[in-house]
């Protein structure tokens, strides 16, 4: 009996030393739609934090502490994003990689700076986010100014002489990157025959598409999610349209694919330079690949948001939100989709969007050269 109460009590210290040192790990987040409409990109969010914070413990951790991973889901609603920011903030979590979502950073982010928690977006790409002067923000994508320009660009040279439409989903998102796309375009001398709204969510474009097809619309630019995107150009095809759709960089997904079949074929969009296809990427992509996991659309952003913020701590020596944004601010930061530098407001210094087409199996190629 005694041997045994030795025993139980040798295996109970085990037990809280292994539970003191798991209380010693660092907890950082990321947040995102887990679920609802724009879950697809929750998951490459996800995938691409877990398999970063594999590599970064297996590494030997940050300042010595291995981390341990929040997953927080929005569903992309403001509020929600806001209630996701207070949890993370009250937990005392000293960085969040997220949101998707700028109608969901953008709340969110405040909540972060009052709360003293770094916040690195992967993928929402309003200029609002980084334009209110918060000590605490900034993000590895581009912003709807620049990649509205590229689509601008692009539609002013292929589509010169013919019927523009422009749609939009009223949120943070589809309306500031219509609203920039626009901006562009009438500055390069075209002027949309049709600019209409929709709301995120519905599922019947019927009247949206007559007007389309009355307007005899060539090219209609949808600054929109996906689901809604696809949903218009299976409505255009059934009322026989050939109207050219284009949209932004939240058609990055295969779930576009899946949604219009291969009537998505010859649909445009504005995207950062294919990180999978990147010399800094092969490693990580193939460790993906025997996951059965593609690491498309902002899978390897997150993992590069995560290195960024893993080296910057490290560097500063400590893992205060603070000190590491200034520190990362300062700093060249080597990723997954290349050097990372960054200017005051958070925004990084390089980067060029490029316009991808989609094809009859379901995937999607860079046109090269842009044609703009």
């Amino acid at each position: 009996m005694k041997s045994l109460k030795l025993i139980g009590l040798a295996f109970g210290a085990s037990i809280a030393l292994s539970s003191a040192a798991f209380a010693q790990d660092v907890t950082i987040a990321v947040a995102g739609p887990m679920t609802g409409g724009e879950s697809a990109f929750g998951r490459q969010l996800k995938n691409g934090a877990e398999m970063a914070l594999a590599d970064i413990n297996a590494a030997g951790g940050v300042n010595g502490k291995k981390l341990a991973l929040d997953i927080e889901d929005d569903a992309c609603d403001p509020k929600q994003a806001r209630s996701v920011a207070e949890k993370i903030a009250s937990a005392k979590m000293p960085f969040v990689v997220g949101h998707y979502c700028s109608s969901s950073s953008i709340p969110a982010s405040e909540a972060y700076a009052d709360g003293n928690v770094l916040q690195i977006t992967p993928a929402s790409t309003n200029p609002l986010f980084t334009e209110r002067k918060l000590w605490n923000v900034a993000r590895v994508c581009g912003r709807d100014d620049q990649q509205g320009l590229i689509a601008a660009q692009y539609i002013a040279k292929n589509f010169k002489g013919k019927n523009i439409a422009i749609l939009n989903d009223k949120t943070t998102y589809g309306k500031g990157l219509a609203d920039e796309t626009k901006k562009a375009l009438n500055k390069a001398g075209v002027t949309e025959k049709m600019y209409e709204s929709y709301n995120k969510g519905d599922k019947d474009f019927n009247a949206i598409v007559s007007r389309l097809k009355r307007d005899n619309i060539d090219l209609v630019y949808v600054g929109g999610y996906h689901q809604e995107s696809g949903l218009i150009l299976r409505q255009m095809r059934d009322q026989g349209l050939k109207t050219i759709l284009m949209a932004g960089d939240a058609l990055a997904d295969k779930e576009y694919a899946s949604i219009t079949g291969p009537a998505g074929e010859g649909t445009l969009f504005t995207f950062g330079p294919d990180p999978r296809e990147k010399p800094t990427a092969k490693k990580i992509v193939d460790a993906f690949k025997a996951k059965n996991i593609d690491p498309e659309g902002y899978t390897l952003y997150t993992y590069a948001a995560m290195q960024v913020w893993s080296q910057a701590a490290k560097k500063a020596g400590t893992t205060d939100a603070k000190k590491v944004m200034e520190t990362m601010k300062a700093g060249k930061w080597d990723t997954v989709i290349g050097p990372i530098e960054y200017d005051a407001k958070g925004d990084i210094k390089q980067l060029d969007y490029v316009v991808y087409k989609w094809d009859a199996k379901g995937g999607y190629a860079e046109i090269k050269g842009n044609g703009t």
